[in-house]
């Protein structure tokens, strides 16, 4: 059983703070369909949620069957900020759960800094994070490497046993389990509880739990 006591929280950024991924996720459909890729939501959302870029195009790639321009994206981007700007919310739940922390958090998301920016601003949840957010831009891999979690905790001074990590996606909580992070995965949006379960993991629904749940000791 873990009994150290939690030191710092890292928190993903889509799906677990900004309630992003579900219209990622429609926009997604309709982009890979542009490129002649036909993808179901329930693919979408097993392949995709919390994946990295590269991981992102490579299944892409795969299902087009050619390969993509570097910056074969970049055309699209403007579907995903005008969706972003029109119904981005925070995640409910999220300002009680930061409210009600007695320990220092973060975040740290496959996303680029730009994007997690401007995420956080939509939502007017940016300053509670100035300073402290971190992108897969910043190290050698993004998750489901552990790189990334590994960089959050040592750029705050916490060794990784001390931390806990809250996701929403596989990829995430895969991350913080090769990273010896304790994990609570965060199964109140689009991936079932049962994709995230595994060890040293703890599911919850509901974000106004996880002050509670972070004393809880995980297998």
């Amino acid at each position: 059983m873990i009994h150290d006591p939690v030191e710092l929280v890292i928190f993903d950024c889509d799906g677990v703070l900004v309630d992003s991924e579900r219209i990622y996720c429609r926009v997604d459909r309709e982009v890979f369909a542009a490129l002649g890729a036909e993808f179901t939501e329930a693919e979408i959302v097993e392949h995709f949620v919390g994946s990295s870029n590269e991981v992102l195009t490579a299944i892409l790639e795969e299902r087009l069957g050619r390969a993509l321009e570097a910056d074969w994206h970049l055309p699209y981007r403007p579907l995903y900020e005008r969706a972003l700007d029109a119904e981005l919310t925070m995640v409910e739940g999220v300002t009680d759960a930061l409210d009600a922390l007695k320990v220092p958090f973060c975040l740290a998301s496959n996303g680029s800094h730009a994007t997690i920016r401007r995420n956080l601003t939509r939502t007017g949840l940016l300053e509670r994070f100035e300073g402290r957010m971190f992108s897969a831009r910043d190290v050698a891999r993004g998750k489901p490497a552990p790189d990334l979690f590994l960089h959050a905790a040592e750029s705050m001074g916490v060794a990784p046993e001390r931390c806990a990590v809250v996701e929403d996606s596989p990829y995430g909580v895969a991350a913080a389990r090769a990273a010896g992070i304790r994990a609570f995965g965060y199964c109140g949006g689009l991936t079932r509880a049962d994709r995230l379960m595994g060890p040293r993991t703890l599911v919850f629904d509901d974000m106004r739990e996880l002050p509670r749940l972070l004393s809880e000791p995980l297998g």
